[in-house]
């Protein structure tokens, strides 16, 4: 049986967690607006059942925001994982439950399998690849993958999960406002074009 809350309540619920004070450009560290972590929670949810009863991991949590929008929506067992400290403590600040844990470290030093990875990871802009370094992780980590890109990268993106055996599809296209975080911003929320992937790693 399903948790009983709508999705804009889980997005009321999220849009309520703190936000990093003093989040890092090297890291690439913008929070997924609430409003699109309710949004591709409910599809992992209600529309795969990829969530409810699920081992879940959140890679580069951050905050924790989709880390915790999966205990809410009923995960069996969660794990947030980033590397900066900052960022975890306010997560696991957040939530202390005892089927969720925080790891501070790089994502790979993660070991085991998952049956659903959630994932905002860098977009490759500051880091060349970081969305790359992600990605390879995240197949040897998960039964199911669900990752936001920039949709300016569809080609690259596409090409790279094919060359790695990795079906997908692409279930959300949707615009993620960025607020006004680092001193190169000249406007207060700036919209970028992303789409959020559901990949399914072929397993040998």
């Amino acid at each position: 049986m399903k948790i009983s809350i709508r999705k804009h309540e889980l997005a009321i619920r999220l849009q309520g967690l703190q936000q990093h004070p003093d989040a890092k450009v090297s890291l690439e560290q913008y929070t997924t607006p609430a409003n699109l972590a309710a949004e591709i929670l409910f599809h992992a949810c209600y529309s795969f059942d990829d969530i409810e009863n699920k081992s879940v991991v959140d890679l580069g949590t951050g905050t924790g925001r989709l880390a915790i929008g999966a205990v809410i929506l009923g995960a069996d067992y969660t794990v947030g994982i980033d590397i900066d400290n900052d960022a975890v403590k306010i997560a696991s600040h957040e939530c202390k439950g005892s089927n969720i844990d925080w790891v501070i470290g790089d994502v790979s030093i993660l070991r085991g399998e998952f049956d659903t990875v959630l994932m905002n990871p860098p977009f490759g802009t500051k880091r060349p690849h970081a969305d790359v370094r992600f990605l390879e992780t995240a197949l040897n980590l998960g039964n199911v993958i669900y990752s936001i890109h920039k949709t300016a990268t569809q080609e690259f993106i596409g090409s790279w999960l094919q060359n790695h055996s990795a079906n997908y599809q692409i279930i959300m296209n949707t615009k993620m406002e960025i607020g006004h975080q680092f001193h190169f911003h000249r406007k207060t929320k700036h919209a970028v074009e992303v789409q959020v992937y559901r990949i399914v790693p072929t397993k040998t």
